[in-house]
């Protein structure tokens, strides 16, 4: 198991103490300092189900900043982004080792990762 983290995050942080908890072992990857290749975010996105843009904090200055309230729908160009600019993703994000990923924001969406 795997989580995407942001350490300054209070969700991020209470995932992690879950997981801590629940699934001694995991891998903790602290994605603004080790940043996702584009196609590691596909892989995550295919995991997910989603869309890029659907992951993408647009409320980040750097989103503001790109314009991306305005940037067409394009998954190729907004995974570059993203890719580029891991601060506008998400967290934290939890990979399972069956292959299955969550937006683990909700202590809903964690505990349906953690079963």
């Amino acid at each position: 198991m795997e989580i995407w983290h942001n350490p300054r995050c209070t969700k991020s942080r209470t995932a992690k103490a879950a997981l801590d908890d629940a699934a001694p072992g995991h891998t903790e990857r602290r994605y603004l300092d080790e940043p996702p290749t584009a196609a590691e975010l596909a892989e995550v996105l295919t995991k997910l189900g989603r869309q890029p843009w659907e992951i993408t904090r647009l409320k980040e200055p750097r989103a503001k900043e790109l314009g991306l309230a305005d940037l067409p729908r394009d998954r190729d160009a907004w995974i570059a982004v993203l890719a580029a600019n891991p601060v506008l993703i998400e967290r934290p994000i939890v990979i399972t080792d069956d292959g299955r990923a969550y937006v683990a924001r909700s202590p809903e969406a964690l505990s349906e990762a953690l079963d």
